[in-house]
């Protein structure tokens, strides 16, 4: 059963025209190694916490960097279509437009159970959020094509629907980006014709200075800005470059040549506190930068945007070692055609996605050292290989070889056909939503002052490859896990009980 409306009636909750307040208990375990130091004591503790959601739906922007890539356009594309309603014609049909692959806007919650059917509300129904298509769109790329041009060159949109969004797209010409050819491959540089000039001062300044006339000229409440442009080289960690905040500063002042151009964006934006979300892979995040968030107190978050293999593998890879099967060697293959894949075929900005790709499993291994000793790791490679025929059409295949019973093998083999911009684009709306919801969000513990989240956003793990984590935080990976989080923050917020699945009323 769907419920769309509904209200929490508690003591506990209170709706007023501005805000939901909540209280909560909030149940978590200490943990003590007794004097023996082999045994240990488990405490359970209670903290009551507080919660305060500001109701107002903003009218939001939204900035891509990379607006005319493939994900970009795709993302344009389908905000058009499902804003006006608009259909077309496949081979298979006639077909309406969706949010299919978005976590809020196309999948549900379970908030009890009625005479013995289950209930559900969609997502985006516990919250105020904002509506995708309320969404006002912008943004950079360092091709001058106008978003018609960069649709079809894409090629992921079906034509009849193209030919329908011309009228909506044909003046859309994305603002100069920052390039860098030392940060992507050589076989970009063609495309590069729509670029910030100065040094890396003076770019920092004109993305200000676009930011600001973005949210003026649309008339927006609020600003967020995400990176689905090329994947970036790894940048050095260099001391007295972009280890600390005054000498990212300082670095950016003299134009250091380890500053990527997804840093200067980043940096642009946390000094107009317009939270940044980084969809690729590099390491934007550098500690300087990271330094910087903080200060300000300006959501950042990343990285790189889970959608097809890796979000399988953070499933399955969870279940074989919750299984108490061993996997032992893990081997992912990837050919795709479109643009990400040239970029990604030289060395440096391959580097970055095998990093991004390859530690999504850490996690889980290190969860059963029943199955695993001290240091152990399954082998786990990573090949990506362009193939222009296949276009926006990824072929991902995986084997995975396990250790089972009494010295026995067992191997799953999975071939993947992924739609690359159309799995991605609504994980890419997700982040923005959910980025744009925790800033309205305050919460205490008894004896604190009211705080927002902590500006490294980890309530954006379950979308992402490689998730950001405020220095000494656990780095979670399992899907199940950090939909779980992100879900039981949200029922907090409405003053309901995390989702255990105890039914004890049933047993």
């Amino acid at each position: 059963m769907l419920v769309e409306n509904f209200q929490v009636e508690s003591p506990n909750v209170q709706y007023t025209d501005d805000a939901i307040k909540s209280q909560i208990d909030y149940s978590t375990t200490k943990l003590k190694r007794n004097a023996d130091g082999k045994s240990w004591t488990v405490e359970p503790q209670t903290v009551k916490m507080e919660f305060n959601t500001d109701r107002k739906v903003p009218k939001l922007g939204v900035m891509l960097v990379g607006l005319g890539g493939n994900n970009g356009s795709t993302i344009m594309a389908g905000i058009l279509a499902n804003k006006h309603g608009i259909t077309w014609m496949t081979k298979d049909g006639v077909q309406k437009p969706n949010y299919w692959g978005s976590l809020t806007q196309s999948s549900t919650i379970r908030i009890g159970n009625f005479e013995g059917e289950e209930v559900y509300t969609p997502f985006k129904s516990l919250l105020p959020m904002v509506n995708p298509n309320d969404i006002v769109l912008g943004g950079w790329d360092i091709s001058n094509m106008n978003m018609v041009e960069a649709m079809e060159r894409a090629k992921v949109i079906d034509f009849n629907l193209q030919q329908q969004l011309v009228p909506f797209m044909k003046d859309v010409t994305p603002l100069p980006g920052i390039y860098d050819s030392e940060f992507i491959a050589a076989n970009q540089e063609e495309r590069a014709d729509n670029c910030i000039k100065g040094s890396k001062a003076e770019q920092v300044e004109v993305v200000r200075g676009q930011i600001r006339d973005f949210k003026q000229s649309t008339g927006v409440d609020k600003v967020v800005v995400l990176w689905t442009a090329n994947t970036e080289r790894y940048a050095e960690i260099v001391e007295g470059v972009n280890d600390t905040l005054p000498n990212l500063r300082a670095a950016v002042a003299r134009g250091e040549k380890e500053v990527s151009p997804s840093t200067l964006y980043a940096m642009a934006c946390i000094e107009e506190g317009v939270p940044f979300i980084n969809g690729s892979p590099q390491n934007t995040f550098v500690p300087g930068l990271m330094d910087m968030a903080l200060e300000k107190k300006v959501l950042i978050g990343g990285d790189d945007f889970k959608s097809g293999q890796t979000k399988l593998k953070s499933v399955l890879v969870d279940y074989l070692v919750g299984a108490g099967i061993k996997p032992v060697s893990i081997v992912s293959y990837n050919h795709l055609g479109n643009n990400d894949g040239m970029n990604l075929s030289a060395p440096q900005t391959f580097r970055s996605k095998e990093i991004s790709k390859s530690n999504v499993v850490d996690d889980m291994v290190s969860s059963n050292p029943l199955l695993y000793s001290p240091g152990e790791h399954p082998d786990h490679v990573v090949v990506i290989k362009y193939v222009p025929y296949v276009g926006d059409s990824k072929r991902a295949m995986d084997e995975y070889t396990s250790e089972i019973f009494m010295g026995g093998k067992n191997t799953l083999v999975i071939h993947n056909t992924c739609e690359d911009s159309l799995l991605a684009a609504p994980l890419i709306l997700d982040l923005i939503l959910i980025a744009e919801l925790t800033t309205r969000i305050e919460f205490k513990a008894e004896g604190e002052e009211f705080h927002g989240f902590n500006p490294v956003a980890v309530m954006l793990s379950y979308l992402t490859k490689a998730p950001l984590v405020p220095s000494g935080t656990p780095v979670i990976n399992a899907l199940s896990k950090q939909r779980a989080m992100l879900e039981n923050v949200m029922r907090a917020c409405v003053g309901l009980a995390p989702e255990h699945n105890m039914m004890m009323e049933f047993k």
